[in-house]
């Protein structure tokens, strides 16, 4: 059995799921291939992967290096995909030119404008993996865990029509498992149902042992120290009466609501970090320390916890190999899974994983306000991935035009001035065919 990891030397990311898959007894005669572009990386990569084998006692595992994921991909099984293009640089300005004229991100990887430039210079890279996978190893099943996770996959089931494609996040298990502690039941004894798009899947079922907890959540939510901890997502329970996924960092970007007026910032995210501090995201990839970081895994004075984590890369790959069956939640093409969200949409929903392959099960009709809040995501996610895929600026501006808080702060003649900078500041990134395009300036009147 053969797994590429692409983007092998991410800094942590790449050596838990290596840990997650070697956890399992079946997979540890696997053969890992571990691609990156930054051959230093790679390097840490495959010195930690040696170290997760010897403490592990894998003595069956093999793994190679590779740059070029076309050495690697021939015969692969299975692809992950975790990869970051433009790095810190391209982060910044994406965060720091919407500051500038008023717009205030946290995370900016999923929606907004920081969601939308990423789009652009990431799903041209991702479509082409997804192409290659098509050519060289077209049973090989690729697991995405690259942002924006909706922007990208749909983009890439359009690039490779028949691709064996799932996008996976941690939101769903993430979520549902913080509210099991807080409500003190064991999760593995809840009942539940969820779904929605990434990053916005609406929990509308959590119950133990036959009782209906979700009155329990609404009334949790407007207790004053849950909501400090977790403001804008206990704001969405108490106004639209069901849980979301994913940190209130994230979503409080995804709505006009929250982040329209330094005050609304002040009250709807205190205590900054992830819950919603400004341009928290460039913390987390600010790391000069990066080297030293992985030199203490390689020498094992930070090790690797070889624990099962709750990712579903490993979860997914031990199913389909074994034929054990698991519930998992991905990202899919939505094809009337929710009867009223877009068919074309791609969609967060429980997943069925066996020999069969990965099938996603129908979940029917959210409740209506809340396949709402989705479609305005939706929107900008499409206009987002066309305009990655036909390199357009006017659809850049589109998607910045329709963008929730982008859109409740600026005009539009602001948000085509934001756009033509940010399309400016990002051409080192993008694909050649950008070069010689820039967006079209229009006349600004005043009485």
């Amino acid at each position: 059995m053969k797994i590429v990891i692409i983007g092998a030397g991410s800094l942590v990311f790449s050596s838990r799921l290596t840990a997650d898959l070697l956890s399992y007894p079946k997979l540890q005669k696997a053969h890992f291939a571990l691609v990156d572009t930054d051959i230093e990386r790679l390097d840490y990569a495959g010195k930690i992967v040696a170290q997760i084998c010897r403490h592990g006692g894998y003595g069956d595992v093999t793994w190679s290096l590779h740059h070029d994921r076309e050495d690697a991909l021939p015969d692969a099984d299975f692809v992950i995909s975790s990869i970051l293009v433009g790095g810190f640089e391209a982060i910044e300005s994406e965060i720091d030119l919407p500051k500038s004229f008023g717009v205030c991100q946290a995370i900016g990887d999923t929606l907004t404008p920081g969601g939308i430039m990423r789009c652009l210079r990431t799903l041209p890279v991702q479509a082409a993996i997804a192409q290659d996978v098509m050519r060289l190893c077209p049973n090989a099943w690729l697991l995405n865990y690259t942002n924006p996770m909706a922007m990208l996959c749909w983009g890439m089931f359009r690039a490779a029509p028949g691709i064996k494609l799932v996008g996976l996040c941690h939101s769903v298990q993430g979520t549902t498992t913080e509210w099991a502690e807080r409500l003190k039941v064991p999760m593995s004894e809840v009942d539940f149902r969820c779904a929605g798009i990434n990053h916005q899947a609406w929990i509308t079922r959590f119950a133990h042992q036959g009782r209906d907890l979700l009155p329990e959540i609404r009334r949790l939510a407007e207790t004053p120290s849950l909501w400090q901890q977790d403001t804008s997502r206990m704001e969405y329970i108490k106004h639209f009466g069901y849980a979301v996924t994913e940190a209130s960092g994230h979503n409080s970007e995804y709505s006009p609501w929250f982040r329209k007026t330094p005050e609304a910032i002040d009250r709807y995210c205190p205590g900054g970090g992830w819950n919603g501090a400004p341009g928290f995201i460039k913390t987390l990839y600010n790391r000069p320390d990066w080297r030293d970081t992985m030199q203490k895994m390689v020498d094992w004075e930070t090790p690797v916890d070889l624990v099962r984590s709750q990712e579903y890369g490993a979860q997914i790959i031990h199913a389909l190999v074994t034929g054990e069956p698991e519930i998992i939640y991905g990202n899919v093409m939505n094809n009337h899974l929710i009867d009223n969200l877009p068919a074309e949409a791609c969609v967060e929903v429980a997943c069925r994983v066996d020999a069969a392959g990965v099938t996603p099960q129908p979940f029917g009709d959210l409740p209506e306000h809340l396949a709402a809040i989705n479609r305005t995501q939706i929107n900008v996610q499409q206009l987002a991935m066309l305009a990655a895929s036909e390199s357009e600026p006017e659809r850049v501006f589109q998607a910045m035009a329709m963008d929730p808080l982008t859109s409740a702060i600026l005009s539009l003649d602001e948000i085509r001035q934001l756009t033509g900078q940010l399309l400016q500041a990002h051409a080192p990134y993008l694909p050649e065919a950008w070069h010689a395009k820039t967006l079209a300036a229009k006349p600004v009147f005043y009485h």
